[in-house]
């Protein structure tokens, strides 16, 4: 097979996901919706248009893909309003995890049987409430800012929420990740996270002092992003190879480091040109290059359906509920809960790497793929609604 093909398939790929993406976001969905049809459309489900013998090369670049999406996912953190939002945020953070991982392990469980702590079938349950727990707030954050409530209480809680949500998420994936490998045990995967993270504060620290010297000698210069995406792959790599943690957390980390420079929105604009124009386009398009059909059956479909009506509902409640005794209002608390549900890239990311691991098969990237869909059309609406209800009331006491 001549090397030159590959050339063809990229150019397949990126036209068609680029496309399909515009065309999601014509009906008010996410982008990557677009891009994951897209590579459903040109992969062996439908049309089959990319060769077999280049998919582990699209998978590697897929890889890097992501890994430049958790950079800039940690890279677009507020710190000091993470730090600020205080007790109440994190809070809804640990429910709208805990919740979810739990229902999902045992929906799981109810479908293909419970099983023994440590035994596969255990760690592929427990994985399936990993996914669960991830919360993409983009689609919220646009429909709050349309309906002008962004600043409100609840939004603030919401976006601080979510983002202390994806940060313990990462963490549930690491551990879940690292139990599954047959030498490693519950004690040692804890102590190579504390470890890591350790080294990553410490580390961290120096390393933003020596680009925040940088950053005053180079300002808005182009070596400031370069040094920055080699600093996030050689984080991943660490995290990786001597501490067994994923490598997206690693590079997410690297961008929680550097997300303080005064140059942080330079650096996310740079990183996000070839995100956007290459990379990421890959890595959702390559999602639906991996989804496969041939095994759904009865049972597969019900599960798909479960699995997107209770990752829903478990935020509403984890979320909710913790919201309602935090003393918000009813229907504060409701919001909240209903602003936390929406799935995006970072459950798409915790997939890619069950799927890496042999935690997950490629059928169930279904599931996933439809609560997006789903949590993404509904949030929007189902708040809108909410909001234009409460405001009729105000109106009417007034």
């Amino acid at each position: 097979m001549e090397s030159y093909e590959v050339l063809k398939d990229l150019a397949i790929i990126l036209f068609t996901a680029k496309f399909f993406g515009v065309l999601a976001r014509k009906f008010k969905a996410p982008q990557v919706v677009g891009q994951i049809i897209a590579g459903l459309l040109i992969g062996p489900c439908l049309l089959n248009l990319i060769n077999p013998n280049q998919t582990e090369f699209i998978a590697k670049l897929a890889e890097i893909g992501v890994i430049i999406l958790m950079f800039e996912v940690g890279i677009e953190t507020d710190l000091k309003e993470l730090i600020k939002t205080g007790p109440v945020a994190f809070l809804i953070a640990c429910a709208g995890v805990f919740v979810p991982l739990v229902m999902g392990t045992i929906l799981y469980m109810c479908f293909y049987g419970t099983a023994p702590w440590g035994s596969e079938n255990f760690y592929k349950a427990v994985f399936i409430g990993t996914i669960m727990t991830a919360t993409s707030v983009s689609i919220t954050v646009a429909s709050l800012q349309e309906l002008g409530k962004i600043k409100s209480k609840v939004g603030t809680t919401i976006v601080s929420a979510a983002i202390i949500d994806d940060v313990i998420g990462i963490l549930v994936l690491t551990f879940v990740i690292g139990l599954k490998n047959p030498a490693s045990r519950p004690v040692t995967v804890l102590l190579q996270t504390v470890a890591f993270f350790i080294v990553a504060i410490v580390g961290g620290y120096i390393v933003f002092k020596v680009f925040s010297t940088l950053d005053k000698r180079y300002p808005h210069t182009r070596r400031i992003p370069i040094v920055s995406l080699a600093f996030c792959f050689m984080l991943s790599y660490v995290a990786e190879k001597y501490f067994g943690i994923a490598d997206i957390t690693g590079a997410y980390i690297a961008g929680v480091v550097l997300c303080s420079l005064s140059d942080n929105e330079y650096i996310e604009r740079k990183s996000d040109v070839i995100s956007y124009m290459f990379f990421g386009p890959i890595f959702f398009a390559n999602i639906g290059l991996k989804t496969s059909f041939d095994a759904m059956d009865g049972r597969l479909f019900a599960f798909c359906i479960c699995f997107v009506l209770v990752a829903l509902i478990a935020k509403i409640v984890g979320c909710g509920l913790t919201s309602k005794l935090c003393r918000y209002s009813m229907s504060d608390s409701f919001k909240i809960g209903v602003g936390m549900m929406t799935r995006g890239e970072v459950a798409l990311i915790v997939s890619q790497k069950g799927l890496a691991a042999g935690l997950l098969t490629a059928d169930y990237f279904a599931a996933v793929i439809l609560l997006i869909l789903v949590s993404s059309i509904a949030t929007p609406i189902i708040l809108k609604l909410l909001y234009t209800r409460d405001d009729k009331k105000s109106g009417a006491a007034a």
